[in-house]
C-alpha cells in the first residue's frame, strides 16, 4: 500500500520549505482548513491523515503497531521523505507535536523546525510537575469512552473545543470525532493520554514554536512554560483563546505567530 493511500496526502502550493500539518485525537486534515491556505503562497503544504483515522486506509491499522507513538512517527518519517520539498518544519497540534517530536530524534537533522499547537508531553500531574490531570481522572475519562464513546465525544467535544461564540467549531469537532472508528479511537485515546514524551523531549535543540492557549482544559499554560524550559531552542507564543483548537478558533493570532517563526524558511515574495 503506498503512502498517499495509506494516509490519505495532500499536497498543497509551492515553495523553498515545506509544511507538513499533523492533526490531533478525534480529528483529521480537515481541522487544519482555517490555517494552511495562509501559507499557500510561500510554501509547499503536506496535509495527511493519522493511520486509523480521517479518510486514511483503515486495513493500515495494526493494533502492535500503533501501541505506542512511536508507529505514528515511523509514519511521519515516511512522509517526510517522501513528499518534503527543501527544509521541512513540522505543524503538530496536540499529541501530533508529540508525534513529531518522536520523528525528529528517529532522523536527526532531516527537520528544520517545529511548530507545537497546544503540545503536550504528559497529560497527568507528576511531583512538581503540572499536566492538568491526576492518574484517576485519565483513567476515569478513558473509562467513559470504553462505555460509551459516542456520548462521551459528543459530551467531550464541545468542552475540548472551547471557542464560545463560535458553536459550529464544536460540532464540527464533534462530528470529526464521531467519524472515527470506535475502537481505534479508544486505544488512541490510551496511547495519547497515558503517554509520558518528558525524556524524549529533553533536550531537544531544533528550533521550536509553541503555540499555547491562554485557557485549555487539555494543555494547561503550565504545559507550555514547561516546554519552553525544556527545549532549548523554543519559542512561547500564549494565544488569546479558550479551547485545546487554537487553529480553528483563533487561527489569525496563530498564523501571525508562525509567520514571525516561518521567516528564515519562507518564500519571500508571492507570485
Amino acid at each position: 500500500m503506498d503512502l498517499a493511500q495509506r494516509n490519505n496526502i495532500t499536497v498543497l502550493g509551492d515553495g523553498p520549505a515545506t509544511l507538513v500539518f499533523s492533526h490531533g485525537f478525534g480529528c483529521d486534515q480537515t481541522m487544519w482548513h482555517y490555517l494552511y491556505p495562509h501559507f499557500l503562497g510561500r510554501f509547499r503544504v503536506v496535509l495527511y491523515d493519522l493511520v486509523g483515522a480521517g479518510q486514511s486506509h483503515l486495513g493500515a491499522y495494526s493494533r502492535e503497531k500503533y501501541s505506542s507513538l512511536s508507529g505514528y512517527a515511523q509514519d511521519l518519517v515516511e512522509i517526510i521523505q517522501h513528499y518534503g520539498v527543501g527544509p521541512i518544519v513540522l505543524v503538530g497540534h496536540s499529541v501530533s507535536a508529540m508525534i513529531g517530536a518522536l520523528a525528529d530524534r528517529l532522523v536527526p537533522g532531516q527537520i528544520a523546525a517545529h511548530v507545537m499547537v497546544g503540545p503536550s508531553p504528559c497529560y497527568i500531574d507528576s511531583g512538581d510537575y503540572v499536566g492538568g490531570f491526576t492518574l484517576e481522572d485519565i483513567h476515569s475519562l478513558l473509562d467513559t469512552l470504553d462505555s460509551n464513546y459516542l456520548g462521551w465525544s459528543s459530551t467531550m467535544a464541545p468542552v475540548i473545543m472551547g471557542a464560545p461564540g463560535q458553536p459550529a467549531l464544536g460540532e464540527a469537532l464533534t462530528n470529526s470525532f464521531c467519524r472515527t472508528e470506535p475502537e481505534i479511537a479508544k486505544q488512541f485515546a490510551r496511547v495519547t493520554f497515558l503517554s509520558d514524551n518528558r525524556q524524549d523531549l529533553a533536550g531537544l535543540t531544533t528550533p521550536t514554536l509553541i503555540l499555547q492557549s491562554t485557557d485549555d482544559l487539555i494543555a494547561p499554560v503550565a504545559v507550555g512554560h514547561y516546554l519552553h524550559t525544556l527545549l532549548p531552542g523554543s519559542t512561547l507564543c500564549i494565544v488569546p483563546n479558550v479551547g485545546h483548537c487554537p487553529h480553528m478558533s483563533a487561527p489569525s493570532a496563530c498564523s501571525e505567530a508562525m509567520d514571525r517563526f516561518l521567516q528564515p524558511w519562507a518564500r519571500e515574495h508571492v507570485d
